[in-house]
């Protein structure tokens, strides 16, 4: 099943990092924060991946074209004869990529829409290119065909930024929780689709994803919510970015599932 990650944004609330580089490869725990997002696929077995490219979206082909050089020991022979002998293996040795210029303006709907001829088959998923999650991605598209919808998104409680105080009358506190989670659900991307989809889509640069084709979805009865209870992070600002840099630093990233030891790459 084909995983189509939206990168094409240009991240402008995140402009400390997104300024000379685009969202997905600005890193956690040194990798590109997209690298994060297909591990986790990958750890549950979806290793074909399309990746929609659109703001500096040279840089991300160029990631990927010197990812063998980048992550092993060469030996390189110069010349006219020039050779390049690789030394060893990485763990991405299965990964196909897609990459897809889907122009820089492209709204989600059309990114979506303009990666159509690339998708195979009835089924196939979509997610955001900035956000990390520990969902069980094989419990997530087995919940999708038990329905029979054409659409599944994922959705999550999201944590309040402030901390929630009960007063009494007399204007004593009774009760303080610092950054309760809310008792609302959010649509944390993480889609699994049938590729019926794809006809809610219009050819149309400014088609948004989460604006007329999903809301004509669930008019029409075809779309469900697989509701997530576990983690989720986007990453929009830099306190964010900070955030997860410190769950990776401290061997908390609660994303990081794909070592079968149990512990996050470098541990």
């Amino acid at each position: 099943m084909k995983v189509i990650i939206l990168a094409g944004g240009q991240g402008t609330r995140l402009r400390e990092e997104t300024e000379y580089r685009p969202k997905p490869l600005v890193e956690v725990g040194g990798r590109p924060i997209l690298w994060h997002i297909m591990k986790s696929y990958a750890h549950f077995g979806f290793l074909d991946f399309i990746v929609c490219l659109g703001y500096r979206g040279r840089m991300i082909k160029e990631y990927f074209l010197d990812y063998e050089a980048m992550n092993n020991d060469f030996t390189i022979c110069l010349g006219e004869q020039q050779e390049i002998s690789y030394h060893g293996a990485h763990e991405e040795q299965e990964f196909r990529v897609t990459l897809a210029e889907t122009g820089l303006d492209s709204m989600t709907g059309a990114r979506v829409k303009k990666v159509q001829r690339f998708v195979e088959g009835d089924l196939f998923m979509v997610t955001y290119g900035d956000g990390v999650c520990d969902v069980d991605i094989r419990a997530l598209t087995e919940f999708h065909k038990s329905h029979g919808k054409l659409a599944t998104l994922t959705t999550v409680r999201p944590t309040s930024r402030f901390g929630v105080i009960d007063i009494d009358d007399r204007s004593a506190v009774t009760n303080f929780l610092e950054k309760p989670q809310s008792d609302g659900w959010i649509n944390a991307g993480y889609f699994v689709f049938d590729r019926r989809v794809f006809d809610y889509l219009p050819d149309d640069p400014s088609c948004i994803l989460e604006r007329e084709p999903l809301e004509k979805l669930a008019r029409d009865g075809q779309l469900q919510a697989f509701r997530h209870e576990g983690f989720f992070y986007a990453m929009d600002t830099y306190r964010e970015y900070q955030h997860l840099n410190e769950l990776w630093d401290t061997r908390q990233a609660p994303w990081a599932r794909w070592d079968r030891r149990g512990r996050q790459p470098g541990a």
